[in-house]
C-alpha cells in the first residue's frame, strides 16, 4: 500500500534487513515451498479467468445464444439474401469481433471476452461492461455470470444519465408533414422519455430520443441523392423536449401528436440500456427505409421482441404508417395529445374574433400604443385578453419567420405581453381543433383504384 509514496522508501531498507535475518531461520525448502505456491496461485488466477471465459462462451455455445431473436436485436442483424445476417448498424466500433456485422457467433464470443477487460472502449471510452450494458444484461441473464469470477463494473456514468431521466415511460412524438424539407415532408416521428411525477405542464421538460442524419451545409440538389441512396450518417441524439416543441410548433409551424406508449418498468429500462449503446452506432441513413421512423422500431423490439415491428416494412418506412402500426397493437398506446402549431393556434382563435374585433386585432399589430386608447379599454376584459394573446403569437411567429423585422416585431411583442400582464384574467382555454386529420385516421400512403 505504500508503493507510492515516501512512506515506502522510508521504511524499505529496514524491510528488507528484517526479512534477511528472519529467513537465515528458515530452512531452504520451507522458502521454496512457500516461492512455488505464490507462483501456482498467480497461474491459477489468469487459468482461473481464461477457464470461466471458456466455461461461459461454451455455455452460450451450446445454448444457441448467438441464433436467439434477442441476441440479434441486439445487433441489429437481419437476415440477408444468401441466408446468413448482416446487421444493418454501420459503426466499426459497434463490433467487438472483426467479424461481427456478419457474424453473431464470433460477436457473442468477443463480447463475453471483453467483459473480462476493463479496457475503455466508443467514443465516450467506458468499459465493455458499460458501453454496452444491455448486452452485458441479457448475458448475465442468460448465462447466470458469477460475479466472484466475473466482476461487475460500477457503471457511474450510466447510473447518473438513469438518474436525470428519472423514466416511467415512453411517449410516441409524430409532427405533422413539413414542407420546406424533403426529408420531412412525410412528417417525422421522435420518443420522449416521460418522468416520474410529471404532468401536462411540466411533460415538456423531459428528454426525447431522436434519429437523424447528419447533412452538411449547402448541399443542393446532391441532397435528393444522397438521401436517397444512403449517403449520410444517421445516428440517435438526445435534447429536451421544450426544444423540439420550439423547432416543430413554433418555427415549422407543424402540428404534434403525442401517444402515450404502455411499457412496463422493465421494458422501458430494456430500451433505454439500448439507447444508451447507440452511442457507439450509427446508420447509413435512407430517406424512404432507413429514417427517423424505421430505426425507432428495433428499439422498441427490444423492449419486447415479441414485436416485429420491422418486418412490416419491406419497400419504405413512412411515419404515418408507424403511427397507424402502433395503434393496430393491442394495448400498446394508450392516451393521444394534441399540441397544435402556432399558427393553427392563431387561425382557429381568430376564427371566433368578430369583424370589429378582427380590426381592432389589426390595428394593434401595427401600433400595440393603441391598447391603451379608451376605445380598446371598453371592450370586456376576457375579449380584450383573447384580442392580446391572439396578437402575442402572431408577432412571435413573425420574429422568427421574418428576420429581416426581427426586432420590430420583439418591440411590439413586449409592449403587447406588458399590457397582457396588467389583466388579471386567465386566457381563453377552449380545445383548439386542428385543420388535418390524426395520423392514426388518415389514409393509407399508397392504394390503387379506378
Amino acid at each position: 500500500m505504500f508503493l507510492g509514496g515516501s512512506r515506502f522508501q522510508r521504511r524499505s531498507p529496514r524491510f528488507f534487513s528484517l526479512a534477511v535475518r528472519r529467513s537465515q531461520s528458515i530452512p531452504a525448502f520451507v522458502v521454496l515451498l512457500l516461492v512455488t505456491t505464490l507462483a501456482s496461485n498467480v497461474d491459477a488466477g489468469e487459468i482461473g479467468d481464461q477457464a470461466y471465459r471458456a466455461e461461459l462462451i461454451r455455455r452460450a455455445t451450446g445454448a444457441g445464444l448467438a441464433n436467439t431473436r434477442e441476441w440479434h436485436l441486439l445487433l441489429h442483424y437481419r437476415r440477408d439474401f444468401l441466408g446468413g445476417h448482416t446487421s444493418e448498424q454501420d459503426e466499426p466500433g459497434f463490433f467487438l469481433s472483426p467479424d461481427g456485422k456478419t457474424d453473431p457467433q464470433a460477436e457473442i464470443e468477443a463480447t463475453l471476452t471483453k467483459f473480462f477487460s476493463d479496457e475503455l472502449i466508443g467514443q465516450a471510452k467506458q468499459p465493455v461492461q458499460c458501453a454496452f450494458i444491455a448486452r452485458y444484461y441479457w448475458l448475465k441473464e442468460k448465462l447466470s455470470f458469477d460475479d466472484r469470477r466475473l466482476p461487475p463494473q460500477p457503471c457511474e456514468r450510466f447510473q447518473n444519465w438513469m438518474e436525470v431521466l428519472n423514466p416511467q415511460s415512453i411517449t410516441l412524438i409524430f409532427p405533422s408533414a413539413f414542407m420546406n424539407n424533403a426529408a420531412s415532408m412525410f412528417g417525422h416521428t421522435l420518443l420522449r422519455v416521460d418522468q416520474k411525477g410529471q404532468t401536462s405542464q411540466t411533460r415538456i421538460l423531459a428528454y426525447t430520443i431522436n434519429f437523424m442524419a447528419t447533412v452538411p451545409d449547402d448541399e443542393g440538389i446532391m441532397f435528393a441523392f444522397r438521401g436517397i441512396g444512403g449517403g449520410y450518417k444517421g445516428s440517435f441524439s438526445g435534447m429536451p423536449y421544450y426544444l423540439k416543441v420550439k423547432e416543430y410548433r413554433d418555427i415549422e409551424n407543424r402540428d404534434i401528436w403525442e401517444y402515450r406508449l404502455n411499457l412496463t418498468d422493465a421494458q422501458v429500462r430494456r430500451m433505454l440500456m439500448h439507447v444508451w449503446e447507440m452511442g457507439n452506432a450509427s446508420f447509413d441513413y435512407f430517406f424512404f427505409r432507413e429514417n427517423c421512423s424505421y430505426q425507432l422500431l428495433p428499439l422498441l423490439e427490444v423492449a419486447n421482441s415479441d414485436w416485429h415491428f420491422t418486418d412490416q416494412f419491406t419497400g419504405w418506412t413512412l411515419p404515418g404508417d408507424t403511427v397507424r402500426l402502433f395503434m393496430a397493437q393491442p394495448g400498446l398506446v394508450g392516451a393521444a395529445v394534441y399540441r397544435p402549431a402556432r399558427t393553427t393556434q392563431i387561425r382557429r382563435r381568430y376564427e371566433r374574433l368578430s369583424s370589429d374585433e378582427r380590426g381592432v386585432l389589426r390595428r394593434v399589430l401595427r401600433e400595440p400604443a393603441l391598447v391603451r386608447d379608451p376605445a380598446f379599454q371598453q371592450l370586456p376584459i376576457e375579449r380584450r385578453a383573447l384580442l392580446l394573446d391572439i396578437a402575442s403569437d402572431y408577432l412571435r411567429y413573425q420574429s422568427v419567420t421574418d428576420q429581416k423585422r426581427e426586432e420590430t416585431y420583439k418591440s411590439r411583442d413586449r409592449e403587447v405581453l406588458i399590457a397582457r400582464s396588467e389583466l388579471k384574467v386567465k386566457s381563453d382555454d377552449t380545445p383548439i381543433e386542428p385543420f388535418v386529420t390524426k395520423p392514426d385516421l388518415g389514409h393509407r400512403t399508397s392504394r390503387i383504384g379506378m
